[in-house]
């Protein structure tokens, strides 16, 4: 599958039939490794000139913007496979692989009736993909919610000793309370348990003697505990902090530890649950902004080509895929099909002569020509 593709229009001078011929042929003699398709056109509704030249001037604008919608949902599925280990799916537009979409493009006439202002048909599809964007916002921000309050647990769970959660690597048997006795939890800095283990009895009075045993350690803390009699634990959490050791709060709680263990495997699901109808959403939604965007184009190359060419309309549309060696002689057969006097007329305008921005692309050509960036 290519991921860059030409829609071109050329001007019919006796048949289309006769000009698609010519160029299969000069094609499959000079640069017969470009893949190309007929991009059919239906016949639209002209209008008047003068809509023809204000829809002109936003063409270009609305087609960066649904060309931006269809690549934002496409990185985002990438994102989401990637999350979940899935392997890339072929994209695709009601079940068919969307270059083959492109390549053969069939308009829907139920969808966008010929006979509909071409205004009306470029509005239409313009506040349908920007309903899709909206959508991907709202589901996106959803899912991102669910995400960032996990992150945030996992951070609490993971974090250094001086800021963790600890519930999860405290026991019950680790813990002594009574009428008289608590039991606190120190954190102290890994290369000063020497200094705890030698002082902690002496921080204030009435501390049992060999009641501190360390529950865990990580990089830079270890966690111990210690029990004293519950009169004098504010003044043990002054000494201890002047001597560098952080007493953590912590209440011991089965019925909290289980609310929380609840609430973790609560958002998981949610987590899995919202990511897997995003990313198929995201799928549907992918195709339907893509046949948007190929119905778009259609009226774009009939807009145009009827603005360069002139009335009635009389032209080819096709689509050519040519490799980046291959793109200047699949120009020079392009051109070599076009009027003579147009051509000239294209190449010796100043900064591309006054037509160039109908084209939709940087350089000027005496044909219709934009680019389709589909990955």
């Amino acid at each position: 599958m290519a991921s860059r593709y030409w829609v071109v229009s050329l001007p019919v001078q006796n048949s289309a039939s006769t000009l698609w011929n010519s160029l299969q042929d000069q094609i499959s003699k000079h640069s017969f490794d470009t893949p190309l398709y007929r991009f059919n056109i239906p016949n639209l509704r002209v209008g008047t000139l003068d809509s023809l030249l204000a829809l002109s001037d936003d063409l270009l604008k609305s087609n960066a913007f649904i060309e931006g919608v269809s690549h934002k949902i496409r990185r985002q599925i990438e994102e989401l496979e990637r999350i979940s280990g899935l392997e890339t799916n072929a994209l695709t537009v009601d079940g068919v692989p969307v270059d083959s979409y492109l390549t053969r493009f069939v308009w829907d006439e139920a969808k966008y009736p010929t006979m509909s202002p071409l205004r009306e048909i470029v509005d239409g599809i313009h506040t349908q993909v920007a309903k899709i964007e909206d959508d991907l916002k709202v589901r996106v921000a959803e899912y991102n919610n669910v995400r960032g309050q996990l992150n945030a647990i996992n951070r609490k769970q993971s974090g250094s000793l001086a800021v963790r959660d600890l519930s999860n690597l405290v026991k019950p048997e680790d813990i002594v309370t009574s009428e008289h006795l608590v039991t606190l939890l120190a954190v102290v800095p890994k290369y000063s348990q020497k200094d705890w283990l030698s002082s902690y009895e002496t921080l204030t009075s009435y501390v049992v003697p060999r009641s501190s045993k360390k529950l865990y350690e990580d990089n830079e803390y270890a966690l111990y505990t210690v029990t004293l009699f519950g009169r004098v634990a504010d003044n043990f959490r002054t000494s201890a902090r002047e001597r560098g050791f952080q007493v953590r709060d912590f209440e011991y709680s089965p019925e909290a530890q289980e609310s929380r263990k609840q609430e973790l495997e609560k958002l998981m699901q949610d987590q899995d649950n919202l990511r897997s109808s995003l990313l198929q959403w995201c799928y549907a939604s992918y195709g339907e902004v893509f046949s948007s965007w190929m119905h778009f184009c259609a009226v774009r190359v009939f807009a145009e080509s009827i603005l360069r060419y002139g009335l009635p309309p009389s032209f080819l549309a096709c689509v050519l895929a040519p490799s980046v060696k291959g793109e200047k002689k699949v120009r020079t057969i392009l051109e070599g099909l076009c009027d003579s006097a147009n051509s000239t007329y294209w190449k010796t305008e100043d900064e591309g002569g006054a037509m160039a921005g109908l084209g939709g692309d940087a350089d000027a050509h005496p044909y219709v020509s934009f680019t389709i960036t589909v990955a």
